[in-house]
C-alpha cells in the first residue's frame, strides 16, 4: 500500500510547481522531499516527474496518482473535520481562491458580511487564476473556489465537486467618450477596423472575443495585450483603443472618460462559479450564500 504522506509530497509539488516551494510550504528540507519523492518512484516502479529549468512537470503516471491523490487528501482531511464536528469542535478556517476581479468587486462585502455573521472563524484568502484551482479544492487545500467562464470557452471537469453559478455577468462594449459607436448598439463587423484592448492568446476573455469575431466573419486587431481590466478601462479613457469589459467590473469603476453599451447581434458573458467538495464543512454554504446575495446586489 502506498503511504498518504509520500502521495501528498507529489500533490504538494505539483500545486506548488517546484520542490523548492512545496518543501519550504510543508516545512521540510527540498532534500528531504526529493528523498520522500524517490522512494515514491521506487516503490512504483516508474518516474512521477521530470525535473528542468523551468521546475518540475508531472509525467502521464504522475498525473494519475496526482488526481488520486488529491482526493485521497480531501478524504482525510473531510474525515478530520467530521470527527472534530461529532466531538462537538466548530470549525474554525475558511479558506477562499478567487481570480482577481472577483477579489476586487465581489469578495471584499462578501468576506466583510461573513465575519461579521461568524466572528470566530478565520478568513483566508488566495488569488487563483482560472481555469486553476479545482485540484486544491479536491485535496481540500481550499474550501471554496470562485472562477469563471467565458461564453465560447469550456469549463474544466469538476468530477467529485460541486460547481454552481452565482453570477451571469454581461460583456459590455467600452469606447471613449465622443466615439462613433457610443451612438448606438455596434455589431463587431462595425469595429473590425478599431485597436482592441485584450488579454493575450489563450487568455478566456480573448478566447471569447476570437470567438466572437470568427463567427461574425470579421478578424479583429488587438493592438493592447493586457489581463487587467482596470488598465483596459484607462487605456480606453485616454482615448486609444475600445475593449469588453464585465458590468460588474464597470459598475465599481470611476464614471467618465468612457462609455459602456451592449453589442448587437451578440450575447457575450462571463458566468462566475463557486466550486466546493461535496461535503463541504458547515461555513461553506454560509459563505456561498453570501456570496451569490452580493453578487445580486
Amino acid at each position: 500500500m502506498l503511504d498518504a504522506n509520500r502521495v501528498r509530497v507529489l500533490v504538494e509539488i505539483a500545486h506548488a510547481g517546484s520542490i523548492a516551494a512545496a518543501a519550504e510550504r510543508m516545512s521540510f528540507t527540498a532534500p528531504a522531499l526529493s528523498q520522500q519523492l524517490a522512494k515514491l518512484e521506487r516503490e512504483l516502479g516508474c518516474a512521477l516527474v521530470e525535473r528542468g529549468r523551468a521546475g518540475i512537470r508531472l509525467t502521464e503516471p504522475g498525473e494519475v496518482l496526482l488526481a488520486y491523490g488529491e482526493r485521497i487528501l480531501g478524504e482525510l482531511r473531510d474525515a478530520e473535520t467530521a470527527v472534530r464536528s461529532t466531538a462537538g469542535e466548530a470549525p474554525l478556517r475558511l479558506s477562499l481562491g478567487t481570480f482577481a476581479s472577483a477579489g476586487k468587486v465581489l469578495v471584499p462585502n462578501a468576506l466583510a458580511a461573513f465575519g461579521e455573521a461568524h466572528p470566530h472563524i478565520r478568513l483566508a484568502l488566495s488569488d487563483v487564476e482560472p481555469p486553476g484551482g479545482y485540484g486544491l479544492v479536491t485535496a481540500g487545500e481550499l474550501d471554496l473556489l470562485i472562477t469563471h467562464r467565458y461564453s465560447g470557452v469550456g469549463l474544466p471537469p469538476a468530477a467529485g465537486l460541486h460547481r454552481e453559478q452565482i453570477l451571469v455577468d454581461p460583456l459590455l462594449l467600452v469606447v471613449p467618450d465622443g466615439h462613433p459607436a457610443s451612438a448606438a448598439p455596434p455589431r463587431l463587423a462595425d469595429l473590425a477596423t478599431e485597436e482592441w484592448i485584450c488579454g493575450a492568446p489563450g487568455i478566456s476573455n480573448r478566447t471569447c472575443l476570437d470567438l466572437a469575431a470568427e463567427a461574425e466573419g470579421v478578424p479583429l486587431s488587438v493592438a493592447y495585450e493586457t489581463g487587467d481590466y482596470e488598465v483596459t478601462l484607462a487605456l480606453i479613457r485616454a482615448g486609444v483603443g475600445l475593449g469588453l469589459i464585465p458590468r460588474s467590473i464597470l459598475g465599481a469603476a470611476l464614471p467618465g472618460g468612457w462609455v459602456a453599451l451592449p453589442l448587437a447581434g451578440v450575447e457575450l458573458v462571463r458566468e462566475i462559479y463557486v466550486v466546493h467538495r461535496r461535503r463541504p464543512p458547515a461555513p461553506v454554504p454560509e459563505m456561498v450564500a453570501t456570496l451569490r446575495r452580493t453578487a445580486v446586489a
